[in-house]
């Protein structure tokens, strides 16, 4: 039997007003993930990558065009709505870490749990900073870890609460080659471990080549 559809995006395009009147950033793009399916979305900068994750994982809303994760129509939640369906469903990970500065390593973890109301929160989250080597820095701010670190903390927090999709936004960009290297396996490793689906934004080929499969994207445009 097929895997089970965890996310859909149907016709998405997303249009913004600028100077020079409407440019469209994303043009009729759908794409369809199964359950625990790897897939980069790859292509040149300017292409709209992220702008094609912040609409899947309904951080912003496209013009037209619907995404569903677990069955649910995004585009028809408030953003209440879509906070709430992210926190059961999804995982982030992104470049520039986004950790809470006043946050130790644990609690940043806890965070989501926490916003769920889990009585495990400090238990879970001391378990997934184990998994990720951090115990001993459990204790540590934000500004006390390396980019390395900070960047496990992240991936900690993302799989803590065992989403059903991770969304990774150029998870290395900001890490050189040893460290991202470390990270990548990291990432992919317990993405296997937990059945979640990874979907991936990077201009990193050999990352990218990582994954199940690949979605090109050239000025807006799905390829191929």
């Amino acid at each position: 039997m097929s895997a089970q559809v965890v996310l859909e995006a149907r016709n998405l395009t997303k249009t913004v007003a600028s100077p020079e009147g409407p440019l469209t950033i994303l043009s009729d793009v759908s794409v369809l993930v199964r359950t625990g399916e790897t897939l980069a979305v790859v292509g040149a900068s300017g292409a709209g990558k992220s702008t094609l994750l912040a609409l899947l994982a309904g951080l912003d809303s496209p013009t037209s065009g619907s995404v569903l994760i677990a069955g649910v129509d995004l585009t028809r939640l408030d953003e209440d709505g879509r906070a709430l369906l992210r926190g059961q469903h999804v995982g982030f990970v992104f470049q520039s870490f986004h950790l809470i500065p006043s946050l130790t390593a644990l609690e940043n973890v806890m965070l989501p749990l926490e916003l769920r109301a889990r009585r495990d929160a400090r238990q879970a989250a001391a378990q997934a900073l184990e998994q990720v080597g951090l115990t001993a820095r459990a204790a540590h701010y934000p500004k006390q870890l390396s980019g390395g670190e900070q960047q496990r903390v992240a991936i900690a927090r993302a799989f803590v609460a065992q989403p059903a999709v991770l969304f990774a936004d150029e998870p290395t960009g900001n890490l050189d080659t040893h460290t991202g290297q470390r990270i990548t396996d990291l990432l992919f490793g317990l993405n296997r471990a937990i059945g979640s689906t990874l979907i991936l934004v990077t201009h990193d080929r050999s990352l990218a080549q990582r994954c199940g499969r690949m979605l090109e994207l050239d000025a807006g445009r799905a390829l191929g």
